[in-house]
This record gives C-alpha cells, structure tokens and sequence, in this order.
C-alpha cells in the first residue's frame, strides 16, 4: 500500500479553507481524511472524543510537546491545540492523505519541523483584500475593530505564501476545491 500525503492547507483567517477542505472531503477518489487535533478545552455539546477533537489534560499537552508528539501546537485563549503526529503517521500508514486545516504559525511548524517524505503545502489566497474583507464582515460576527485586525493580520500572512509548494486562488470554493485536487493527483502521481 503507497504511503499518504501529508497536506497542509493554509492561509489567512476568513479566506475560506474550512469550505473548500469540506468540499474536498467529497472528492472519495482524493482518499483524504481529515486530520483530528488535541485540545486542553472542554469538549462541546455534541462534540465526541477522537470525532471532534481529541479532548487532553494540560499535563499531558504540555508532555506532548516535550516529547516532541506533536506536529505543530499553539496556545489560543487559554488552551492549547495541535496536531497529534502520531495519528498522523498512522493515517498516512493506512495510505490515506491527510490533510491538516490550519493557520500559517501552525503550517510553518510543521514545514520547519516535518522531516518526512510526501508533504504538500498550499496557500489559499482570496481574490483580493477587498474580497476578503467582504467574506469577514459577511458572517457578520465581528466588531469592525476585530474586522481591522483580521486585515492587517491577513495583509501579514499573505506574505508568506512564498514558502508553500502551491498557491491557490479561492474566488469560489469549488473552483478552488477543483484545483488543489488536480494539484494533488498530479502529486500521487508523482510519488
């Protein structure tokens, strides 16, 4: 059985990776699962254990991290979140390409740190700030102040789009969705 992919889609807050990676779970033939975090939170309502998250006392986070377990982590409002590098490597064993959802500090950890074979790295780029502005006052749920902030953090990432492999404009999530799984099959062939 062929070895995984180990895919980061990243990119600036409101851009739309949450859509199009829901939209790319669809694709069966791209046999992607989606990679499931560790969190120090509570869960939920609704919200399962190894379904949603995988729900952890801040004492085993922290030795995660000491133990080098984890593909990247951050701290947010009081918990920490990251990616557990062991699922990880098990999905990838199984031959499913994993894709990890995920801001660009948690994305440049996993570059700087991943030493393994098969990572694929795309940027999802919004057609332009004034589009992306659009989208964030769109949902609706945020002050203009934190709408300011978003920007400027935005205007930030969308420098680093140099450091991915691939970098994809999401005019429309399923146009978006089309090109990074021709970019992704075009990798499997690859390998």
């Amino acid at each position: 059985m062929k070895r995984g992919l180990l895919i980061i889609l990243s990119g600036p807050s409101g851009v739309g990776k949450g859509t199009v990676r829901k939209i790319l779970m669809q694709y069966l033939f791209l046999n992607l699962a989606y990679s499931i975090s560790m969190t120090t939170r509570k869960p939920r309502a609704g919200e399962e254990e190894g379904v949603d998250y995988f729900f952890v006392s801040k004492e085993k986070f922290l030795e995660a991290i000491h133990n080098h377990l984890l593909l990247e982590h951050a701290k947010f409002v009081n918990n920490y979140y990251g990616t557990p590098k062991e699922y990880v490597e098990y999905l990838r064993d199984q031959g499913k390409n994993v894709i990890l959802e995920i801001e660009t500090r948690g994305a440049r950890q996993v570059m700087e740190n991943y030493k393994g074979d098969g990572l694929v790295t795309i940027f999802l780029v919004p057609p332009s700030l004034e589009e992306l502005e659009k989208r964030i006052r769109g949902r609706r749920t945020e002050s203009d102040e934190i709408v300011k902030e978003r920007l400027e953090k935005a205007k930030q990432e969308i420098e680093l789009k140099k450091l991915y492999d691939f970098v994809v404009m999401n005019d429309t999530p399923n146009q978006a969705a089309e090109r990074i799984a021709q970019i992704l099959k075009d990798k499997e062939q690859c390998i």
